[in-house]
């Protein structure tokens, strides 16, 4: 067993849309990831995600069974279940700090491959 501090893990990285593998958990990553700015829409075909606020806040923008866009401001302390299959985008006007739920394997910008965001293999810190 291993004792893991999130601040410090958040201390060895500033580059922002780059998921840190922090831990494993039943089959689950646990990824540290910094952002600020604005993500690119897409879905997860297979994979639920949850995003947990650990400094900061942000916006998840998504669009509903009719295709109109909706948001949720998530501050410190909060988190949300993004269920698979929603399509949404995460938008930060300042640096937040997020951790991340999701199944091994699953790939950060989803169905958007063509991303520069995308980030096929994670760190592990």
């Amino acid at each position: 067993m291993t004792k893991i501090n999130i601040a410090e893990k958040l201390s060895q990285f500033s580059e922002h849309w780059s998921p840190k593998i922090v831990a494993e958990l039943n089959g689950q990553h646990l990824k540290l990831v910094k952002f600020q700015g604005e993500f690119v829409w897409h879905h997860h075909t297979n994979e639920d995600e949850l995003f947990l606020v650990v400094e900061g806040e942000f916006t998840m923008e998504y669009k509903d069974a009719q295709g109109e866009i909706q948001s949720i401001l998530l501050r410190k302390n909060e988190f949300l279940n993004v269920p698979k299959g929603t399509e949404h985008i995460p938008v930060a006007a300042r640096e937040v700090s997020v951790l991340l739920f999701e199944p091994a394997g699953t790939l950060n910008t989803g169905t958007a491959t063509d991303s520069t965001y995308t980030v096929a293999d994670p760190v592990r810190l």
